[in-house]
């Protein structure tokens, strides 16, 4: 089991207010799993993914990732875990304009501390691994949207994390780039890398192996094929 959560609750204070995010969440995820989460906006959906992503942490409830207790982790602690053991792939890309490829790719390796040899080797890895090997050099404006999330999904490889998250990774591109993202996660799936995925669009959730649907922070239908 990598992920494991019981009664999980996030509230938030809003003036004389208290919004519930999450109203208790069971959840388990095995190791090599693909998993859409889908949900309206406002259902608690990102609220979820922020927790088992180590974004943030839950106002009651547990949460155990890789066996490990992670409910009441400083901020430092977490950031080692997301480092080290979490990657994020998000709509937008997040990369830095003025950096290569291969540079946007080695940011996690340089915050983790390893020497440049070896990040240039696990980088250029990486970028092989979603076919991007002659596009190192290039800036994110020299390169297609396509390309962009493709060097997104590299960064979010490079430290072999434990579980991926992606974060409506399909939003900003046309239907047949987007299908090329989606190839290369089941491709990472078939070679056993655990991924989440948050979406609103049943054709990008059907292509994962269960689609977990939030309604009103908690989970309405757990569907497995």
């Amino acid at each position: 089991m990598i992920i494991k959560t019981e009664n999980l609750v996030k509230e938030y204070e809003a003036g004389s207010q208290t919004v519930k995010a999450l109203s208790g969440i069971d959840l388990s995820v095995e190791k090599g799993e693909f998993i859409s989460i889908m949900g309206p906006s406002g259902s608690g959906k990102t609220t979820l993914m922020n927790i088992i992503g180590c974004l943030d942490t839950p106002t009651r409830g547990t949460y155990h990732l890789n066996g490990k207790s992670v409910s009441d982790l400083s901020e430092d602690e977490l950031a080692n875990i997301r480092n080290k053991e979490i990657g994020f792939v998000f709509q937008s890309f997040h990369l830095l304009a003025r950096n290569s490829a291969l540079d946007n790719v080695m940011l996690p390796l340089r915050y983790a501390g390893s020497n440049k040899s070896e990040a240039l080797i696990r980088s250029n890895e990486a970028l092989d691994q979603v076919g991007l090997s002659d596009r190192s050099t290039h800036t994110p404006a020299e390169l297609s949207g396509g390309q962009q999330q493709r060097v997104a999904i590299a960064r979010a490889l490079v430290n072999k994390p434990s579980i991926l998250f992606a974060d409506e990774p399909t939003g900003n591109l046309d239907s047949k780039t987007g299908e090329d993202v989606m190839n290369i996660f089941k491709e990472l799936n078939s070679n056993g890398q655990t991924i989440i995925l948050i979406t609103h669009e049943d054709s990008i959730a059907k292509q994962s192996n269960r689609i977990i649907t939030i309604m009103d922070g908690l989970i309405k239908s757990d569907i497995k094929d």
